[in-house]
């Protein structure tokens, strides 16, 4: 039986953090961007968006600016950054399994005929959002997917392979 949130699944944060950076690094973010811009563009409640934004400010993925002009911009390591490094900054590592969890040690790892196909799913996964950055992202949005609320991750993912 399938259920509709997977545990695998990104958190919703980690969702809007890699919107937020395409939008940022994306031509028609010239300058710096509101809060209330990069919430429509991410499709996002802008209190929860702010949240997202301070764990990327803090991961220098994104400057930020109080005030009047003020506003967010995407650093030069932001648009070098990858899709990992953004998910990584905001949730922090990503893991399959608890068996994979580095300080952690499994008992079971020597012998249990699963724990190959994690690590191995697991390295495929970091190597596939390791190996593509926001700026690769942002080339490839279409000027109508800039700045277009998206409703949910799928949804998200949909409008980018277009």
């Amino acid at each position: 039986m399938k259920k509709p949130n997977s545990p695998m699944q990104l958190t919703r944060a980690a969702d809007y953090a890699v919107r937020v950076m395409i939008h940022l690094a994306s031509p028609a973010a010239d300058g710096r961007v509101s809060l209330p811009e990069l919430a429509r563009a991410a499709g996002a409640p802008a209190s929860f968006l702010s949240k997202v934004m301070q764990a990327l400010s803090r991961a220098r993925l994104i400057s930020s600016q109080r005030g009047q002009t003020g506003g967010f911009q995407i650093s030069s390591r932001g648009r070098a950054a990858s899709m990992r490094e953004v998910i990584e900054a905001i949730d922090g590592s990503i893991c399959l399994n608890v068996c994979l969890v580095s300080d952690r040690s499994c008992r079971r790892s020597s012998w249990c005929p699963a724990h190959p196909v994690w690590v191995q799913a697991q390295q495929a996964m970091l190597d596939v959002l390791g190996n593509v950055t926001v700026s690769e992202l942002a080339t490839q949005a279409t000027p109508t997917h800039i700045g277009a609320p998206l409703a949910g991750p799928l949804e998200n993912s949909a409008a980018l392979s277009q």
